[in-house]
């Protein structure tokens, strides 16, 4: 076959040439989840005759209006479980794979937006680039079981674990290694990662995991169960007649969301769609699953940008009453922390925006990393780099992106700033860190020697206009929140 068609297990595929690379679209690695797979577990795609055409991106899950860097129309369906594949222009073998995991607060997103463009990863590093689509929100994480047992817990991370099946499977027609695979993502597809660690269908779908800005993030049991609950009293459905389910509209489902969310008292800090500990797919928390060795035989890249929360927060956000803020701190460190944590954070817009930085990035990070360098090699990084304009003049959220997939033009856009030649380098030592990880199993670079993160020294690199070696950064603040 032409360098540009591939045969799969399940059929021919034709793709296209796109900046430099070769880039197969929309391949659907799961039956559309639909109809009676509705809220079910992803089924095994059907085999197809003839070429298929790859050329264009597949629809992506329902979803508000307003994705974050989303040039492209595109099509919202619930057939969305499909992925796409970035391959260097000249045919190889084994080369390795990177699966991007997309964030986006398990509600928002799409692996086909622009930002997550895998043609400079592609083309510059000599691997293989996957990035998928997962149901997000009330598709993926509505957690239905306590319903009717015939509904699974944790559909978004089942659809991810599908999608590396399926890239094990049939990566080798594209020129990869299906047993040299990374999977790396950013926010709640950092957060899934944690989540896939700890999962025992995911193991062996992959060796190495990079985790940016997210760890272990889930759901109390007793809270999925009463939003199950209240989305059915929303749509009317008696718990008995679940299968009512099955005939509401997509878009439906979506205001019935919106409106348990309201109903729910959902914050930026107490997100209400996440995964949730479930005997049948996600044993245990994350973070102590990984504590015990459930991943001791992958390598780990984790870390955090600085000022994470700036993101979240304008001059205008409203500061949290000390009683909310006192359930959240309880929350997420445990009461016996919370009044030593509630000491570090004023009640002032910088130290909700803190609160919000350590708390749900920072604090679980470190514990993530320090728990699995007990049984596996582990590297920790900090971004420090930003820009001029707010919100990123300092190192928000997400600001990592564009430096890790090397699209300066996506970096522009955002910051409202040209990229200078200071930043480009700085983008090329994250990339060749991250390519080097993926080739290797470690991000030194020969730019940069990267020593291994453990308790005793707790190691980071920190990524700046300058990159340093740094000792347990904020080793104060990390004993008082006893990580």
């Amino acid at each position: 076959m032409s360098g540009l068609t591939v045969k799969t297990r399940y059929g021919a595929l034709k793709g296209t040439m796109q900046n430099g690379v070769r880039v197969w679209k929309g391949i659907p690695y799961a039956k559309p989840p639909v109809g009676k797979w509705r809220f079910k577990a992803p089924q095994e795609t059907d085999a197809w005759e003839g070429v298929r055409d790859a050329t264009q991106f597949g629809s992506i899950c329902p979803q508000p209006e307003g994705i974050l860097f989303q040039l492209e129309r595109v099509e919202k369906s619930e057939d969305c479980l499909c992925l796409n594949v970035f391959a260097p222009q000249s045919s190889g073998e084994n080369r390795p794979v990177m699966v991007w995991i997309h964030g986006g607060a398990f509600y928002l997103g799409a692996g086909s937006e622009p930002l997550y463009d895998g043609s400079h990863l592609a083309a510059d590093g000599d691997v293989i680039v996957v990035t998928i689509n997962y149901r997000l929100g009330p598709f993926g994480f509505l957690h239905l079981s306590s319903v009717n047992q015939s509904y699974s817990n944790n559909l978004g991370l089942l659809d991810q674990i599908a999608a590396l099946k399926w890239v094990k499977e049939n990566i080798s027609s594209f020129g990869g290694d299906p047993d040299n695979i990374t999977v790396f993502g950013e926010s709640a597809g950092s957060m899934s990662i944690a989540s896939l660690l700890a999962m025992p269908d995911a193991k062996g779908l992959f060796q190495k995991a990079i985790m940016q800005s997210g760890a272990s993030e889930t759901m109390p049991k007793e809270k999925a169960e009463t939003a199950a609950e209240t989305f059915l009293h929303i749509l009317n459905i008696d718990p008995d007649h679940s299968e009512q389910l099955h005939d509401v509209s997509a878009k439906e489902l979506l205001e019935a969301a919106d409106e348990l969310r309201d109903v729910m008292g959902e914050n930026i800090f107490q997100l209400l769609f996440l995964p949730v500990v479930d005997r049948e797919t996600l044993p245990l928390e994350p973070v102590t699953a990984v504590a015990q060795g459930a991943a001791d035989d992958i390598k780990l890249l984790i870390g955090t940008n600085r000022d994470e929360g700036v993101l979240f927060f304008t001059p205008e956000s409203e500061l949290l009453p000390e009683q909310k803020k006192a359930e959240i701190l309880r929350e997420h460190v445990g009461g016996e922390l919370a009044k030593t944590a509630a000491e570090l954070y004023p009640g002032s817009l910088e130290g909700q925006i803190n609160m919000m930085t350590d708390i749900l990035f920072w604090r679980p990070a470190v514990a993530f990393a320090a728990g699995q360098s007990a049984h596996s090699p582990v590297w920790m990084y900090r971004f420090d780099w930003h820009s001029e304009h707010p919100p990123f003049h300092k190192a928000a959220h997400g600001l990592d992106i564009p430096f890790v997939f090397g699209n300066m033009d996506a970096l522009d856009m955002i910051t409202n700033t040209k990229a200078s030649e200071e930043t480009k380098q700085l983008s090329q030592h994250i990339q060749a860190a991250w390519l080097s990880f993926a080739h290797t199993g470690s991000p030194s670079t020969e730019a940069f020697s990267w020593p291994n993160y453990d308790k005793d020294t707790r190691k980071t690199l920190i990524f700046n206009t300058t990159i340093l070696i740094e000792e347990d950064p904020d080793a104060e603040k990390r004993k008082k929140l006893k990580i």
